[in-house]
């Protein structure tokens, strides 16, 4: 890998008007369509809820069997970079050691990466699958069918329903969602800290490219992560927005109108811009350690205090199931589950590959001194146990209530109220509700602020310390960009968030397939570097 041009690393291709410190023309192009998205949707609303209707199923139905495709490739690549001779090599160099301890470190990525969907889908989506295996018919996102036929109904069996309810939902939560998470966060800490590369996505294509990862190849890469970013995080904060404006709603009666929308996310954008302004150490991961505690706090009373032997025959079982139909959920073709596989898979493999460039930055830039079997086993395999206790403590809990009652509310609530109509029959259960909010609100904050500090590494060519001004912008419109898709969707918001997801995400597979490659390149000539133990 050569030496990065003096040119480069003090800023040649970076102005700075206004004190600005613009890796020209990324900031440019990105933040003048942002301003301009913004402007035009508010301006012809009508016509773009329309187009957000009809985009969300027309990307996931024609391109279902190439996410699910892709998705496999990145478990298998990251599995193989980790039981592999590439697997010793270390981040950073052989005598790295790690900035952060292990408790810190898991707090971090777990809460960049998962947080706000946890909360959303906890609940409601193992709630959809066991509805759909007992026999019903339910209605995702978008008003898709969620029936699903390879693994089978089991209509009247409420055990094996809960078993395969829980299956369907880890696997949007488990393996592939951490493989294709650390294998952005792989080339990217690679890169940036083996060979000096700026930590920016353009540096993982230097195998590839070449000096021309520094010109236009190198910009449309940075500029597609970015909008890939933007709107992968926008999608979460909807779902925030949405999830704690129903809890107030259910709590206090505050409503949950595009008023309100507009003044919680006023709000928590601005508690986001403080915690921007502090940094990574003094901010986020703050913020993540504190979040951290409040979410296992919140677990750990729902499988203490609640059904704790159904919530483990949730985890065990489900879990068996889940590794039983791995291959049948994760095949591409021949599937008879459209409804599936279109209306829940292909919108999440698309979510989480547009969230990537976020979560695999702010997991690169935490995982110095770490190896690489270290780093893709760890990355992988503890976040996915934790998403599956949480799915097993919260949606095992609410399928309990079902079992026991067929009528109870929480089997009938919109999905943003299944959280707290769930812990309705918990004891203190008022404050179980404030403190889901509570944790809502704070992964709100996190994934703010740390997606903002992640664009504007990009927008500013790798550099992790550019002027306050631009943390500010990207932070002020992520919040923009999640207040115009939530007023223009109207009834159907969500939808509009996830369309916006899905289109960014499609684009953005093929450069990661491609990463894949420079990625493997680069490691095998950094293995046969190693000197032999």
């Amino acid at each position: 890998m050569p030496k990065i041009k003096t040119d480069y690393e003090i800023g040649q291709d970076n102005v700075t008007p206004f004190g600005m410190d613009i890796h020209n023309p990324v900031f440019i192009i990105s933040g003048l369509s942002v301003v301009a998205f913004v402007l035009l949707t508010l301006m012809f609303q009508e016509q773009a809820a329309t187009f957000f209707k009809w985009l969300r199923p027309a990307v996931t139905s024609t391109f279902d069997w190439f996410f699910l495709s892709a998705a496999n490739i990145f478990v298998i690549f990251a599995f193989f970079l980790a039981l592999s001779p590439l697997g010793k090599v270390r981040l950073g160099g052989q005598e790295a050691t790690p900035d952060y301890g292990y408790i810190g470190w898991f707090a971090m990525l777990f809460a960049a990466g998962m947080g706000i969907g946890l909360m959303f889908f906890g609940v409601s989506e193992p709630m959809s699958h066991f509805s759909s295996s007992m026999g019903g018919v339910t209605l995702g996102e978008g008003g898709v069918r969620t029936d699903w036929a390879p693994l089978g109904g089991a209509a009247g069996d409420a055990d094996a329903s809960r078993s395969l309810a829980m299956a369907a939902t880890i696997f949007h939560w488990g393996l592939h969602p951490w493989a294709i998470y650390a294998t952005v966060a792989l080339a990217l800490a690679f890169f940036s800290f083996n060979h000096n590369l700026p930590l920016t996505l353009r540096s993982a294509f230097y195998p590839l490219l070449g000096e021309r990862v520094w010109g236009w190849p190198g910009h449309l890469i940075d500029i597609s992560a970015v909008f890939a970013t933007l709107f992968g995080l926008t999608t979460s904060l909807g779902f925030g927005t949405t999830q704690a404006l129903a809890g107030f709603n259910f709590l206090f009666g505050w409503g949950t109108g595009g008023v309100a929308a507009l003044v919680l996310v006023t709000v928590i954008t601005s508690i986001a811009l403080i915690s921007v302004l502090r940094g990574l150490d003094g901010g986020v991961k703050i913020l993540s350690e504190i979040n951290m505690g409040l979410a296992l706090l919140l677990l750990l009373f729902i499988i203490i205090v609640g059904p704790t032997a159904d919530i483990f025959k949730s985890f065990f079982s489900g879990g068996f199931e889940y590794l039983k139909q791995l291959i049948p959920l994760s095949t591409p073709f021949g599937r008879a589950d459209t409804n599936f596989s279109q209306g829940w898979t292909s919108f999440y493999w698309a979510w989480w590959i547009s969230w990537s460039p976020f979560v695999g930055m702010f997991i690169a830039r935490v995982s110095r001194g770490r190896t690489v079997r270290e780093f893709v086993l760890a990355v992988i395999i503890v976040p996915t146990l934790l998403c599956v206790l949480w799915m097993s403590a919260f949606g095992g809990a609410a399928i309990s209530q079902v079992i026991a009652d067929a009528s109870a509310p929480v089997a009938k609530v919109a999905q943003e109220l299944k959280l707290f109509e769930m812990v309705k029959g918990f004891p203190f259960s008022s404050v179980l509700s404030l403190l889901g909010i509570v944790l809502v609100l704070v992964f709100f904050v996190t994934s703010s602020d740390s997606g903002s500090l992640v664009i504007d590494t990009i927008t500013a060519g790798g550099k992790d310390d550019a002027p306050a001004g631009q943390r500010i912008f990207w932070c002020t419109f992520e919040g923009l960009v999640a207040i115009t898709l939530l007023l223009v969707g109207g009834k159907e918001a969500l939808g509009a968030l996830q369309a916006m997801a899905v289109s960014t995400g499609l684009p953005f597979t093929f450069v990661l397939l491609a990463m894949c490659v420079s990625l493997y390149l680069g490691l095998s000539k950094a293995a046969k570097a190693l000197k032999p133990v």
